[in-house]
């Protein structure tokens, strides 16, 4: 790795801490308001598969909203086929999913997950599409939440499920995830809660709630790209650069960190180039390396037919044709 890329990769580190501790407060309030609501509703831990029975399709598609998911009608495509795997959405898919007549009515293994803690998460359950298809679907929340973003899910008649998202954890007895997991345990949850790696978003999540909690052994990403098109014009690109923080730095394209920032990736599994902002340098770079550390019983399939995930333990193949061939 060149000097530029390391320091690149420092300073993402940097910025994640950064926000992780700038919002830590509001991380605490949050937990606490949703301490009760916790030991009272289920853990994710209760949506494993029994031990004891064989399922009987053990499939995972994981949709995000990147932008390979409109360009090849992944949505589409799997609203119209006969796939009986589970269903896990990214909070950020849902409505465009079940709007596209991916319903726990036709997928009825159908879950979604949120592990964000801001506010304006809101508007990802604030359709009447989602009230009508609420009591079907299984959430997969963590403690540190908004509450009124799991009010407004539980309002809905989501399933409230809840897990740890790792963060802090190397800290030991001081750290916040050691700290709330005794909390959890001492009411309801002897036991405690599972806890996840994020990968610091959804997208990365929800591929480890596939395997980690539901016990999928393959699992089929689509719209997980971690990375822009050439298609996307330059000020969403910027936009996203913004979500590191009011403070970031934001690049021009005279700037001569600009490629260094805004790297072009060639992705030889389908041919083609992603674009990575820093933040998704971070996630890319995570999700790449949890998968190539994943137990040798999970197989992860890129369906996305783009952006910027291949590599060791990877399987990239066309959205058509993982559902073709990955059925009974």
């Amino acid at each position: 790795m060149s000097d530029s890329s390391t320091t690149l990769k420092d300073e993402m580190e940097e910025s994640m801490k950064k926000i992780h501790y700038q919002s830590f407060d509001d991380w605490v309030q949050h937990f606490a308001i949703n301490l009760e609501n916790i030991w009272d509703e289920s853990s994710a831990k209760d949506l494993e598969p029994d031990k004891n029975r064989k399922q009987k399709n053990n499939l995972a598609v994981v949709i995000g909203r990147g932008p390979s998911i409109k360009k090849h009608g992944h949505l589409e495509l799997l609203a119209q086929s006969n796939y009986n795997g589970s269903i896990v959405c990214t909070d950020g898919s849902l409505i465009n999913v079940l709007k596209a007549g991916i319903t726990p009515e036709k997928f009825p293994k159908f879950y979604v997950v949120t592990i964000d803690p801001y506010q304006f998460i809101e508007q990802h359950f604030d359709d009447p599409i989602i009230a009508k298809f609420g009591s079907k679907i299984n959430g997969v929340f963590s403690i540190i939440t908004h509450p009124k973003v799991v009010s407004l899910a539980r309002n809905a008649g989501i399933k409230i499920h809840w897990l740890h998202t790792l963060f802090d954890y190397n800290e030991g007895k001081k750290s916040f995830n050691h700290i709330s997991s005794m909390m959890v345990r001492a009411k309801n949850h002897v036991n405690g809660l599972p806890a996840i790696q994020t990968g610091g978003n959804v997208g990365t999540s929800s591929w480890f709630v596939a395997w980690r909690i539901l016990k999928n052994d393959t699992v089929a990403l689509i719209g997980i790209n971690h990375g822009w098109e050439d298609e996307d014009v330059s000020e969403m690109i910027r936009a996203h650069q913004k979500s590191l923080g009011d403070n970031a730095e934001i690049i021009k394209k005279d700037d001569p960190k600009y490629n260094n920032y805004f790297k072009k990736i060639y992705n030889p599994d389908f041919k083609c180039e992603a674009i990575v902002d820093p933040i998704f340098q971070f996630y890319r770079a995570g999700l790449i390396e949890f998968i190539s550390r994943s137990p040798s019983w999970v197989t992860t399939i890129n369906a996305t037919e783009g952006g910027s995930i291949f590599g060791k333990k990877i399987k990239s193949m066309k959205f058509k044709d993982f559902l073709e061939d990955y059925r009974e």
